[in-house]
């Protein structure tokens, strides 16, 4: 019992935190000129590009990832699937 409020404690001050970053960040770029927004602008693209591809990454260097991903999206194509409702458990 007491990991699991632990656990809410955790999350909930993680967000607490991450929402006070992007208050502070979104307060930081009102004050830039249109120029340095766009420079600002232009670098968050490249962050969230790179952690795409970071996250791209590390999927495909799971051994056999790319086989089990195309087998089931040929399995998704043919409508061989399940639906999560019909398979989902309240734990």
């Amino acid at each position: 019992m007491k990991l699991h409020s632990k656990r809410r404690r955790q999350s909930r001050t993680a967000a607490q935190t991450r929402s006070a970053l992007l208050e502070e960040t979104e307060r930081r770029l009102r004050r830039l000129s249109p120029e340095r927004l766009q420079v600002a602008s232009d670098f968050l693209a490249y962050l969230e590009e790179r952690e795409s591809s970071e996250a791209t990454q590390e999927l495909l260097n799971i051994p056999g990832f790319e086989e089990a991903f195309r087998k089931a999206m040929q399995q998704a194509e043919l409508g061989q699937v399940v639906r999560f409702e019909d398979i989902r458990r309240d734990v």
